[in-house]
C-alpha cells in the first residue's frame, strides 16, 4: 500500500544528510572536518545541567500542563518584555519541544489547504516542508546581494495574493546571518497589516548577532503588528541545549489557545525536566552572551580573511547566527556535487544550497573550534584552486 500524499511530498532534510554521512566517515577513521551541523560546539552551561539534575532529584519527573509550567511562562513573559520590549501574559505563551516544533505547531493552526506562505530566499530548509504539511503552498520571495539577501518591500508586495496568509520571517537567519533592522521590519509590518497577513518571526538566533548590531522583533514595531505576530523562540542555539528540546512562542491568547489543544493531541507537555532547566538558562549573567558572541564573531572574521584571499568563493557577510553563505558560481559547480566532492575528497562536510533554495551556495557553519575552521579553510582553498 502506497504512502500518504503528505509523506511522499516531503523532502528528507540536507543538512541532516550531509551530517549523518561526515560522521559515517569518521566512524570509518576519516580526519572530517564538519561545518555541517548547526549546533554551538560548546557545553551547555553548568548551571542549567545542574538545575536538570535537581529537577530530577526532586521527582520532577511526571506530567506537566501542555503549554509549559507557569513558572516557565511567567519567565518567558519577563525575558520577552526586558529583551523585546513586549508585553505578553501567560495566556499568550506555548512551551514546545523545541522551536521547531513551535514552528510546525502554529503553521498548524494558522494554515488550510491551499493557503499561501511568503517564504525569502535563501530560506531554512524545514519551511516549506513543514508548510506543506500544514496543506499550504510554499510562496518563494526572491532576495538579491544588493538587499543584502533581504526580502525587498516592493518584490513582496508583488507576491501577495487572495489566497496570502502567513510571511515566514527568520532574522538573524539560517542560513546566512541576515539581520533586519528596525526600518526595514517596519515596512514588512505595515504590508502584514495592510493585507490581514500573518507574520511568524523565527528569532531563535536573537543572542548571536555581531557587529554592535541590535536585535528588534517586528512584533514590537505596534500594537497592529503584534496582533498578526507570532514570535517564536528557544534554548538550543543561545544556550546550546540542542539535544534538551525545548522552544516557546507569543501569540494571541486565540493563536496560544489553538496550539496548545493541537499539543494536547500530539506530543502532550514538554520534557518536565528540561523546563525546569530552562528557568536557570534564563537566571544567567548577561556576560555569558558576550562571551559567546564575541567568540562566534571572531570565527566570523577569520573565515572572511580566509575567503577575501580566494578568488573563487564569494561570501555575503554574516551579521548573526553561526553560518557564512559562500558563492560557488566560479567554481561551475551545483552545490551538491561540491558538498559531495569536498567531503569525499578533502573529508569537509559543509550544506548545499540548493536546498535552502540557492543552488549556486554552500552553507559553511562556524560552529566549532577555531582549530578545525584553520584546518578545514586549509583544506577548501587548496581543493577549490584546482577545480
Amino acid at each position: 500500500m502506497p504512502l500518504s500524499k503528505r509523506a511522499r511530498e516531503v523532502s528528507p532534510s540536507a543538512t541532516l544528510a550531509i551530517t549523518a554521512a561526515a560522521k559515517r566517515m569518521a566512524k570509518e577513521g576519516k580526519d572530517i572536518v564538519a561545518f555541517g551541523a548547526g549546533e554551538p560546539d560548546f557545553d551547555t552551561p553548568e548551571p542549567i545541567k545542574a538545575a536538570a539534575i535537581k529537577a530530577i532529584q526532586d521527582g520532577f519527573t511526571k506530567y506537566t500542563p501542555t503549554s509549559g509550567i507557569p513558572e516557565l511562562k511567567d519567565a518567558i513573559c519577563k525575558k520577552l518584555k526586558t529583551d523585546n520590549d513586549l508585553d505578553y501574559t501567560p495566556s499568550s505563551i506555548v512551551v514546545s519541544c523545541g522551536a521547531k516544533h513551535s514552528l510546525y505547531n502554529v503553521l498548524q493552526v494558522l494554515v488550510d489547504q491551499g493557503d499561501e506562505v511568503l517564504i525569502p530566499v535563501p530560506f531554512w530548509v524545514s519551511y516549506p516542508e513543514m508548510v506543506k504539511l500544514a496543506g499550504g503552498k510554499p510562496v518563494f520571495v526572491q532576495t538579491s546581494l544588493s538587499d543584502s539577501l533581504k526580502v525587498n518591500p516592493e518584490v513582496l508586495k508583488k507576491h501577495i495574493s487572495k489566497k496570502t496568509k502567513v510571511l515566514i520571517l527568520n532574522s538573524p537567519s539560517n542560513p546566512c546571518g541576515v539581520v533586519y533592522r528596525g526600518d526595514e521590519l517596519k515596512a514588512i509590518a505595515d504590508l502584514c497589516v495592510k493585507n490581514g497577513i500573518y507574520c511568524i518571526s523565527d528569532e531563535i538566533y536573537e543572542k548571536i548577532i555581531f557587529d554592535g548590531i541590535e536585535h528588534v522583533s517586528i512584533a514590537s514595531l505596534s500594537d497592529e503588528i503584534k496582533k498578526l505576530a507570532i514570535v517564536v523562540n528557544g534554548f538550543s542555539k543561545s544556550y546550546s541545549m540542542t539535544g534538551w528540546r525545548l522552544g516557546y512562542l507569543a501569540a494571541t491568547p486565540e493563536i496560544a489557545s489553538a496550539v496548545s489543544n493541537l499539543q494536547d493531541h500530539s506530543t502532550s507537555n514538554p520534557n518536565s525536566i528540561t523546563q525546569r532547566a530552562a528557568l536557570a538558562a534564563f537566571s544567567l549573567d548577561a556576560s555569558y552572551f558576550d562571551e559567546i558572541r564575541k567568540k562566534f564573531q571572531e570565527r566570523r572574521d577569520y573565515i572572511i580573511s580566509r575567503l577575501d584571499a580566494m578568488k573563487q568563493l564569494g561570501y555575503y557577510k554574516s551579521e548573526g547566527a553561526f553560518y557564512m553563505f559562500c558563492n560557488i558560481k566560479k567554481t561551475g559547480l551545483d552545490s551538491f556535487t561540491f558538498a559531495k566532492r569536498l567531503l569525499e575528497e578533502k573529508f569537509v562536510a559543509v550544506i548545499p544550497g540548493a536546498p535552502f533554495g540557492c543552488d549556486d551556495y554552500i552553507r559553511i557553519s562556524f560552529a566549532t573550534s577555531m582549530e578545525n575552521i584553520k584546518k578545514g579553510f586549509d583544506r577548501i582553498e587548496e581543493w577549490v584552486s584546482k577545480i
